[in-house]
């Protein structure tokens, strides 16, 4: 049966997830964005059928929240107050504690499902919308005892068609452990383009002797500080811990070099390596 769908946040998940229900649902989707320029292009590109406002989830089948993180836990309960029995709300932050306990004892709790796809680039906006993002990545649901069944197979169905492999979580655990695999990286990224911009002056020498190491290291440097810098802060706790001791073992680096040891160095690097095992698939 077609559906009615708004997405709100046309950005890169956003608007990726909107081509792709038009693609495999053929569902009619709506799109809400307060940037009008954002919602114009959308239209353009053919990422959305319509564009709308906020009165929209009023009628909506789905609803899929794909703003910053620091909206979302707020208009979680917005939306939530306004759609349908029978509607299915989710959003697709990549923090999920905070918007979990927002919402926890709305009357309508059981309509809404945390959903992290774990998938993106380093581009934003809807001109970074892209079919195929979320082919065989990973998607993480969390606190699914409070969401109904009826909604839990609607998403379910949703990733599966996204060519997703869904997983289950507690929502403090995801924000623990996403800190350390993505946070985390996203964060030397940027801290690592910092230090190249501020002691090599030359943009010609950076373009000129930067490796493809250096361009994949330095990739999510890249990615929207509108988007991210809301994430550090609403995950602080578990990003400090993760910074705390990313620090100590650059300092521990730093010292072995100085000391010149290179058994230590060698040690330290081949123990490291396991890393390459664990993504690839391989368990010990």
């Amino acid at each position: 049966m077609k559906q009615k769908v708004a997405v709100i946040g046309l950005g890169l998940i956003g608007g990726s997830l909107a081509l792709e229900l038009k693609k495999h649902f053929a569902w009619t989707v709506f799109g809400v964005d307060s940037n009008a320029a954002h919602a114009k292009k959308a239209l353009e590109l053919g990422i959305v059928d319509e564009i709308s406002d906020f009165s929209i989830v009023k009628s909506a089948d789905v609803v899929v929240l794909a703003v910053p993180v620091n909206y979302a836990p707020e208009l979680a309960l917005q939306v939530l107050d306004e759609v349908k029995d029978s509607a299915l709300v989710f959003d697709v932050g990549s923090t999920k504690e905070n918007i979990c306990k927002k919402v926890v004892k709305h009357s309508k709790r059981v309509n809404f499902v945390a959903v992290h796809p774990i998938a993106g680039t380093e581009f934003s906006g809807p001109q970074a919308a892209i079919f195929n993002l979320f082919d065989g990545k990973v998607n993480i649901i969390c606190d699914r005892e409070f969401s109904s069944e009826a909604s839990l197979e609607k998403t379910l169905s949703i990733f599966e068609a996204l060519q997703m492999r869904t997983i289950f979580m507690n929502s403090t655990e995801h924000d623990k452990h996403i800190a350390y695999v993505s946070h985390l990286s996203h964060i030397s990224s940027f801290m690592l383009g910092k230090t190249v911009l501020e002691m090599e002056k030359e943009a010609q020498n950076i373009f000129d002797m930067a490796g493809s190491g250096f361009e994949s290291t330095v990739r999510l440097a890249k990615s929207s500080p509108k988007m991210w810098s809301p994430i550090f802060v609403e995950n602080k706790e578990n990003v400090l811990t993760s910074l705390e001791a990313f620090i100590k073992n650059l300092s521990a680096f730093r010292d072995m070099i100085a000391a010149e040891d290179t058994v230590a160095l060698h040690q330290t690097m081949q123990e490291t390596n396991y890393i390459k095992e664990i993504l690839n698939g391989i368990k010990k």
